[in-house]
């Protein structure tokens, strides 16, 4: 994988510089942060099959974050500039066997270039928003004519399948799969060894306030007087969404009095029996904390920071409590909420009180899970259709190579 430097990003863009060759190999272009989340379960399930995976992306932000996802596992770049010389250089320098476009990706050079060289290509997780689609419309008959090279959309809804229908695409050559965002994994952990670990007892209720941020933590440490007045046997974790912070959240809550045990410290096994709030003090736990938790709060949400995903909750079939800034996912968030899998607050009161009634009506919380386990139920197998429509498409592997 390149790795990112100040020069590397104009002079892959301009061609200078080219991706190594990966004759056969499937090339996937995502935009940037956002895309490449949405994709990555798509990746490594054709990396488990034994594809060579070529990502190209736009921004800085985008490759650093398949650097993090992905690490070495493919081969990632900056897509060239949309020039019909330098987008034919790396083609022909990739020499790839399939063109995998994300979302709204449709540069009229690349498919052109494509089309020329007779690589096949397919849209995935394709969407057309309420915002795009009047411009769309207005040049059509040159949209109909830039995506004619492309053999296959793999739309999100319905919705985006008659808006690309509307431009002149093919029927045909347009299928409903759903939001590749749905394609999370259930963790693989013992929950009921992690259930001991934080509770020896495995009766306490555990409430998990996940990916706080800078002025949020005092907040909720606010309003946690309250529920643990009405459960005085809550267990709360506190995760922090950076680790720098770590510290910073452990003095505020020992300003407050309360006891605070840390996930990376040597302790006995009797302390977290005892202690009022845990600290989670290390990277890439919370999806597994998630299989054990009994209430949930989503935090970047109480300051406009946008929220995070609330699908890593749902797969573990847990069903989230959230602030009002949920723009990051705000239309998973709408669904969700109209599922009844997920509780949107406006403000801090209605966040102490929406915890405080689950804590002392188990009925609604247990109403709530199983809304978020039904929601996720009903659209996590989108994996799997995706991989089904392309199948036919994909190079052939060569097991003797494996």
């Amino acid at each position: 994988m390149s790795k990112l430097t100040p020069s590397i990003k104009w002079r892959q863009q301009f061609a200078l510089e080219l991706p190594p060759a990966r004759a056969g190999s499937v090339w996937l272009h995502a935009c940037s942060v956002g895309e490449v989340s949405s994709v990555a379960p798509l990746i490594r399930a054709l990396l488990e099959q034994g594809q060579q995976i070529h990502l190209t992306v736009v921004t800085a932000t985008g490759f650093k974050h398949a650097e993090r996802l992905l690490g070495d596992d493919i081969s990632l770049s900056f897509l060239p500039w949309d020039l019909p010389t330098a987008m034919a250089r790396m083609i022909r320098q990739l020499k790839p066997a399939l063109l995998l476009l994300a979302e709204t990706e449709f540069w009229p050079g690349m498919l052109a270039a494509c089309r020329r060289q007779q690589i096949p290509v397919i849209g995935i997780n394709t969407r057309i928003s309420d915002r795009s689609f009047p411009r769309y419309q207005a040049t059509g008959w040159l949209w109909k004519r830039w995506l004619s090279p492309v053999h296959m959309f793999l739309a999100q809804s319905n919705i985006d399948r008659d808006r690309l229908i509307a431009l002149g695409i093919s029927s045909s050559k347009v299928q409903t799969v759903g939001n590749l965002k749905y394609a999370v994994r259930r963790p693989d952990v013992d929950a009921n060894a992690l259930r001991q670990k934080l509770d020896t007892s495995c009766k306490r209720p555990i409430l998990v306030i996940a990916s706080t941020h800078e002025g949020e933590d005092a907040r909720l440490l606010n309003m946690w007087p309250a529920w643990h007045a009405l459960c005085p046997e809550l267990l709360t974790v506190i995760v922090p969404r950076h680790p720098e912070r770590f510290d910073q959240v452990a003095e505020l809550v020992r300003e407050r009095g309360h006891s605070l045990s840390r996930w990376s410290e040597q302790r006995p096994d009797t302390e977290m029996n005892t202690t009022d709030i845990l600290l989670l003090d290390a990277m890439g736990l919370l999806s597994e904390l998630y299989s054990i938790a009994d209430a949930v709060i989503i935090a970047g949400s109480l300051q406009n920071i946008g929220g995070h995903n609330p699908l890593e909750a749902a797969i573990c079939g847990r069903g989230i409590v959230s602030g009002p800034h949920v723009q990051n996912f705000r239309d998973i968030m709408a669904d969700m909420q109209k599922a009844e899998a997920a509780i949107i607050c406006h403000d801090d009161r209605e966040i102490e009180a929406a915890i405080s009634r689950l804590l002392t009506h188990p009925q609604e919380l247990k109403a709530l899970h199983a809304a978020a386990a039904l929601f996720i139920e009903d659209r996590s197998h989108v994996l799997d259709h995706m991989l089904d429509a392309i199948q036919t498409w994909l190079p052939t592997i060569n097991n003797s190579d494996r």
